[in-house]
């Protein structure tokens, strides 16, 4: 199993802490997929479209044996399994939301989406969690460790860290 994935995971509807560990909760139990580590949670602002309630966001590290394709279409039947309403609305309100960030060293683009995510460098929400995971991590773009990436002009929407951890 390819053991340096990485997942974003973001909820900023109703129990935002209960969509966030029912997402990890299933794609740990998957027999495609194991939970290696996850970070701390985060509340924070909303990006994009900023008219909507504060999101908690996080990062997990998994190990699987699904080819990228196959890892997003597992997650989004995650979403979807979990309730999930409004795929179509970017960067809306939403039960849940499971992003590829990284898949070990791969560099894919398609249609249905890029890896390392194209995103990634201008969220704080992401790149934070997964440096807390993994700051010896090699962006498979930038060619360098993820703790000697340049975050101070990125923009800022962690408004704290929470004392709860999803367990594993």
């Amino acid at each position: 199993m390819a053991g340096n994935i990485f997942l974003a995971l973001g909820s900023n509807k109703r129990d935002r802490l209960k969509y966030i560990a029912g997402a990890v909760t299933m794609i740990n139990r998957s027999v495609n997929c194991k939970v290696v580590k996850a970070s701390s949670i985060y509340e924070t602002s909303p990006y994009g479209k900023t008219d909507q309630p504060g999101f908690l966001n996080c990062a997990i590290q998994i190990e699987s044996d699904l080819a990228p394709a196959d890892l997003l279409a597992f997650v989004k039947k995650v979403e979807f399994d979990l309730g999930r309403k409004n795929i179509g609305e970017k960067w809306g309100p939403r039960e849940i939301d499971v992003d590829i960030i990284f898949y070990n060293d791969v560099i894919y683009r398609g249609d249905m989406m890029n890896i390392p995510h194209p995103e990634s460098l201008k969220r704080d929400f992401v790149m934070v969690p997964i440096l807390e995971l993994a700051p010896e991590f090699v962006h498979p773009l930038l060619n360098i460790r993820m703790d000697e990436i340049d975050l101070s002009g990125i923009e800022k929407h962690i408004i704290r860290k929470l004392d709860s951890k999803i367990i594993i």
